[in-house]
């Protein structure tokens, strides 16, 4: 099976921003304007198996992309950031990926909680 981060990487030219170790890429169903993914470019499905090279690429590349979007979009108020670690935390492509989700006010009608949504029940304490 192809791997569609692996696939992107190699076939798609020029990502949002390349490190020696990480792309920056767009998300190709984004939940918001804007949705990028810090991805390492060695195969890896696993978040915490990644080496200190990658986490300082992968990072650096979020912290780019952040700056890039609230250049870009002054109606960018806010972010998630967010990995999902394995098939019960809802990881679906089995290549480690971060995403990056500019948030703009009005895009939902509660936000608190934020990522903490991924169980409905704890969203709000």
């Amino acid at each position: 099976m192809t791997c569609v981060f692996c696939e992107q990487i190699a076939t798609e030219g020029a990502p949002v921003a390349e490190l020696a170790t990480a792309v920056l890429l767009r998300d190709r169903y984004p939940v918001t304007h804007g949705h990028l993914l810090a991805v390492p470019k060695r195969h890896l499905d696993e978040f915490f198996k990644l080496d200190d090279n990658e986490l300082r690429d992968l990072w650096q590349l979020l912290k780019d992309g952040q700056e890039r979007i609230a250049e870009d979009d002054p109606s960018v108020e806010g972010f998630n950031v967010g990995v999902n670690a394995g098939i019960v935390a809802g990881q679906t492509i089995s290549h480690v990926h971060i995403h990056l989700i500019p948030r703009r006010a009005g895009d939902t009608d509660d936000p608190r909680g934020g990522v903490r949504g991924v169980i409905p029940d704890r969203m709000k304490y």
